[in-house]
């Protein structure tokens, strides 16, 4: 169970963190962060697709194609945290390391685009308070960490429940 765990968590991973690095390099560079929420969702449930795989691998192989909701959902929530915290991870390098000033970009883009959407002058003061207080919690490092957990575990958690649902066997023979 551990190989199976691991391989996924980690091919999971990969996918999630080549995404979010080619994504993010590009609207670093463009400044056009409203393309890239969509292919950074897709790529999210692409990835958490082998939630599924590891789990039905497990079941058929490894388990006499008998496997309970419980252990299902573990076998995904455990590939869930290890495809996580590769992207937290990634996503710390590549934020203080090549992008220390991506808030601020992005910070100018949201108020860009909300007044290009006619937002009043108040609104766009409020808008401005919003964004400044995510660039104060950005200049901590724990919370950093929270809020890109906060993007991606929550995908991974619910597709676990959708996949320990569907693959669920029990070990109950049918009357003949």
């Amino acid at each position: 169970m551990k190989k199976i765990i691991l391989i996924c968590g980690l091919i999971a991973g990969f996918i999630l963190t080549a995404t979010m690095i080619i994504s993010t390099a590009l609207c670093y560079a463009n400044e056009n962060f409203e393309s890239n929420m969509a292919l950074g969702y897709a790529s999210m449930v692409l990835a958490f697709s082998l939630i599924f795989v590891g789990i039905k691998n497990y079941r058929d192989n490894y388990n006499h194609r008998v496997i309970s909701f419980g252990k299902a959902f573990k076998i995904g929530l455990s590939i869930t945290l290890i495809a996580s915290t590769m992207y937290v991870l990634v996503w710390l390098i590549d934020y203080y390391v090549f992008m220390p000033d991506f808030m601020d970009k992005y910070t100018a883009h949201v108020l860009k685009e909300a007044k290009t959407a006619g937002a009043s002058a108040a609104e766009l003061a409020t808008k401005a308070d919003e964004m400044k207080s995510y660039q104060e919690m950005y200049k901590n490092p724990l919370l950093v960490v929270l809020l890109t957990y906060s993007e991606v575990l929550p995908i991974g958690l619910v597709i676990s429940l959708i996949c320990a649902f569907l693959l669920k066997k029990n070990n109950q023979t049918q009357p003949a």
